[in-house]
């Protein structure tokens, strides 16, 4: 490609991820104005989720997310760029996302049944496997089919579960889409199609985040969470998963690397609250307030300083992506495996030590409260 022809590209992806931005603010600006209680959450959120934040908010920001991503898929045709929007890949990501859109929209409108939402959910990971959106783990089709529809779902519901905080999925799903415009500009494989969808949904969720960052005035609901779980599987499966050494037959251990990286706090998220309500016989699809952002709340932090601190560590990966990368095809040691392995778990001990410090300290102020409450009745 020309000099001038790859300014003029790049100068495009410039100027389309403004307007997404732009276009974003005014949607969820204009969804914000208009609306009374459609998709209104409180702090009870409804059965199997628990809000943090206090008093009700229309959860519609899901909505500038799937707008803008068809805006994309338009622009495709419109504009001439990649093969258009009529390719096999391209079809099944469209129909999974809409269909990850509208599960969302159901049960922000109606609260459905889990088991039907976990239909739909395994819908939408059947529909990425029949357009070819399949992780090459070890040799074994079944295998491979299997893994992905486990990732796919799980992603989805841990998406969903880290939405429990003002800006917190929105910042880390900025974070993870970045991871995969860095993989792009590395590999060499950057498809124009692709390059225009990231930034158009990238562009949705940082307009959204103007009406997100703590205090938020919206949230983008189980509409937006089960859109960008599935959207983030796609990306992650095309951008993330495909890196592996061929004559491999078993697990290389190096393809997990980056999936582990750029999802880190939903990992890690979803991770710990699964093995602490476990541990308490618990069902992990209860909500309440024990998630990772929760506990650093506990522990005395701001609201706004939690998306930072979790954000922070979602972009320290990215750059960790950015540095370890470059050595995956013929240099690589197992010093990078060190550091990206080192990361991960360093990052989850110390996520944990900050749980407990708290769980503690809220625990604390529990028997205060408690104790308070005593005296005042005998009084």
């Amino acid at each position: 490609m020309m000099a001038d022809e790859l300014g003029y590209q790049y100068l495009f992806y410039g100027m389309f991820f403004i307007i997404a931005i732009s276009f974003s603010i005014l949607i969820n600006f204009l969804i914000l104005r208009f609306s009374s209680n459609l998709g209104m959450r409180d702090q009870g959120g409804g059965p199997g989720q628990v809000r943090w934040g206090l008093g009700s908010k229309p959860s519609l920001g899901g909505f500038s997310f799937y707008i803008i991503f068809l805006v994309s898929l338009s622009v495709l045709g419109v504009v001439g760029i990649g093969d258009g929007p009529f390719n096999k890949q391209l079809i099944g990501l469209m129909a999974a996302s809409s269909l990850g859109f509208l599960i969302g929209l159901a049960d922000d409108a109606y609260n459905t049944n889990p088991l039907i939402k976990f239909i739909g959910q395994f819908t939408c990971a059947n529909l990425l496997i029949l357009t070819s959106y399949v992780i090459p783990v070890t040799e074994s089709m079944e295998f491979n089919y299997i893994f992905t529809i486990i990732w796919i779902i799980g992603l989805m519901n841990s998406i969903n579960m880290l939405d429990n905080m003002d800006a917190i999925t929105t910042t880390v799903s900025i974070t993870i889409l970045m991871g995969a415009m860095v993989l792009t500009l590395l590999n060499g494989a950057n498809d124009p199609a692709y390059i225009v969808i990231i930034l158009g949904v990238a562009g949705a969720l940082i307009g959204f985040l103007f009406f997100n960052w703590h205090p938020s005035r919206m949230y983008m609901g189980d509409t937006g969470s089960q859109f960008l779980g599935v959207f983030l599987a796609a990306i992650s499966i095309l951008f993330f998963w495909n890196i592996r050494t061929p004559y491999i037959g078993m697990f290389d251990l190096r393809q997990f690397l980056i999936p582990m990286l750029l999802f880190i706090i939903p990992l890690c998220d979803t991770a710990t609250v699964v093995i602490r309500r476990l541990s308490r016989r618990q069902s992990p699809f209860v909500g309440g307030k024990d998630h990772i952002t929760h506990h650093l709340a506990y522990l005395g932090l701001p609201d706004h300083w939690v998306a930072v601190v979790l954000g922070s560590i979602s972009l320290a990966s990215v750059f960790i992506v950015w540095f370890i990368f470059p050595y995956y095809e013929s240099d690589w040691n197992i010093g990078y495996t060190l550091i990206g392995l080192g990361y991960f778990v360093a990052v989850f001990i110390t996520l944990q030590v900050l749980y407990q410090l708290g769980k503690r300290k809220q625990a604390a102020r529990d028997r205060l409260r408690r104790i308070k409450a005593v005296k005042t009745v005998k009084v």
